[in-house]
């Protein structure tokens, strides 16, 4: 049963929407202790909700679309009552006292919310290992890191902890773990999804998206998050499909992929260990014997793509944390942040001087529009692009790596974000009993094509 046939069945009372929270919760008492990816649940709550919506359902009453869904919300964005610590003993009594957008959205088509789960100190990593609430394991691959920063989110998707839950994606946080932990992890265009009642990382990188173990559970929450905030300066307003019609057709469509233009890169390639370059390509095989058009492009700069993505992480991100000065919101930062964090902060605080800002940042911004355009480029006549999620295994957790070792997870991720396009992954295979990610762009506001695919590869 995937998630969309779950909802039906929930409306139709074949599932008791608490017997299916219920059955979360369980799991969550039995293996939360070990995995760490929640640091809050609202049992209570959960299952009033639940309850209510079994009541409607049992009047036939009309039911939003998420009706019994469980989901799950990373420690950066807003849920009322709360704490949303965004894994920071900054924010370690910072109780929520209003919910983003995307939750109340939730909530208005009768989701459930559950809990918050771990992640990346402020986002600002790729393990999950900088939380102040301790690192997350990763339930496909127990041992090694999930990823990060949305690690505790794809854990609980990989461990049977809810049916959906939400992250934050500056550079790769949503697939990034998604790929590691195997699940399906999806980043929306730039603009697509409010980002009002985030914790920011970098303003002008992150959105909010879901992660789900099937095409069907990201289209649903795609159908309820994606709509235009006039409260919120980067949202933009587009007319916007029927993304779980698209996936629900895509399972039954004969020939999926007849006719669609996929572009590979041999310069994603160079970067990422052979095993997975054989998993990712075997998978890329597959739809070309589909019908696909399988096109080489070459990508000049991906030795821009780091550099380019942290020297605007490190400015925006120090500009987002001057509010913490432990007057307003709990302990100022510095005092109390980790190792990672402060290296932000402090190269942020060294770039933004005027004597630096103009050779370093605005340098950056420069070479981020000569990576969108190369991008642009090759999306003009192409429909998706794809490759590996990630260059490399994840490493097993307390294994020690340097910064530019932890970066370097992000080489193939941080594109999407620096061109403002969407981008998701899902499993391609295992090396060694580990997930593989598959990664696939498209065009902006062509979040549609990669749904559909998704949807398509699922079933093959």
């Amino acid at each position: 049963m995937n998630i969309f046939e779950k909802s039906q069945a929930i409306k139709n009372q074949e599932i008791k929407a608490k017997d299916n929270v219920e059955g979360f919760i369980n799991t969550i008492n039995n293996t939360n202790n070990s995995i760490n990816a929640f640091l809050e649940i609202n049992n209570e709550n959960a299952i009033k909700k639940a309850e209510e919506i079994d009541k409607k359902a049992q009047n036939k009453e009309n039911l939003g679309s998420l009706a019994g869904l469980v989901f799950a919300i990373k420690a950066n964005i807003n849920v009322e009552d709360f704490i949303i610590s965004a894994a920071s003993k900054t924010l370690e009594n910072y109780q929520g006292s209003y919910n983003a957008t995307v939750v109340d959205k939730i909530l208005k088509e009768d989701g459930i919310i559950l809990g918050i789960t771990n992640m990346d100190e402020f986002a600002a990593g790729s393990s999950s290992e900088t939380s102040f609430y301790g690192v997350t394991d990763n339930p496909a691959a127990p041992g090694r890191i999930p990823g990060g920063s949305s690690g505790g989110s794809a854990a609980a998707i990989a461990g049977d902890m809810c049916d959906i839950s939400l992250g934050s994606d500056t550079g790769g946080s949503i697939r990034n773990p998604a790929s590691h932990c195997g699940v399906m992890g999806f980043k929306p265009s730039y603009g697509a999804v409010s980002r009002q009642g985030l914790i920011d990382l970098s303003m002008s990188l992150d959105q909010i998206g879901p992660l789900a173990t099937d095409a069907t559970g990201i289209a649903l929450t795609l159908d309820t998050i994606v709509a235009h905030d006039p409260s919120e300066c980067t949202s933009i307003d587009y007319d916007k499909p029927n993304f779980t019609e698209i996936a629900l057709e895509a399972k039954t469509s004969e020939n999926p992929f007849e006719g669609v233009k996929i572009g590979i890169c041999d310069e994603f390639k160079n970067v990422t260990d052979d095993k997975i370059n054989k998993i990712v390509d075997k998978k890329i095989n597959e739809l070309s014997s589909l019908g696909a058009e399988i096109n080489e492009f070459c990508f000049n700069y991906i030795d821009l793509c780091l550099p380019t993505y942290y020297l605007i992480n490190y400015v925006e991100f120090f500009s987002a944390t001057r509010k913490y000065d432990g007057r307003k919101y709990g302990h100022k930062i510095e005092d109390v942040c980790g190792d990672e964090v402060l290296r932000r902060i402090d190269m942020g605080s060294y770039i933004s001087q005027r004597e630096f800002s103009g050779k370093f940042y605005k340098g950056a911004l420069k070479a981020r529009s000569l990576i969108k355009n190369e991008i642009d480029e090759m999306l003009k006549d192409t429909d998706l692009i794809m490759g590996p999620t990630v260059p490399k295994l994840p490493h097993k957790i307390g294994e020690k790596l340097d910064p530019m070792e932890m970066y370097a997870y992000d080489v193939l991720t941080v594109i999407a974000n620096l061109s403002g396009i969407p981008a998701g992954s899902m499993k391609a295979g295992e090396v060694d009993d580990i997930p593989v990610g598959l990664q696939i762009q498209a065009k902006s506001f062509e979040d549609h094509k990669i749904i559909k695919a998704f949807s398509a590869i699922e079933e093959l």
